[in-house]
């Protein structure tokens, strides 16, 4: 596991997926960062956030996209 310097992600524009609903289990993505795509807890904003690489995230929104994780 390799390790890079902090994200500052204090300036970040962070949206949430327009098929969220209110009091719903939702996650916020800030997706002009380059090469990286934080993701966070709506419901808590102030938490920590997962940092994934823009190529990694990108495969994982086609395999949703793709019903490659079933339904819920």
């Amino acid at each position: 596991m390799s390790r890079t310097a902090p994200v500052d992600l204090t300036g970040a524009a962070w949206l949430k997926s327009s098929y969220s609903q209110n009091g719903g289990n939702c996650i916020e993505v800030a997706p002009d960062i380059p090469g990286i795509v934080p993701v966070r807890d709506s419901k808590d904003p102030s938490g920590p956030a997962l940092l994934f690489r823009s190529d990694v995230w990108r495969s994982f929104i086609a395999a949703v996209r793709a019903g490659e994780f079933g339904t819920v």
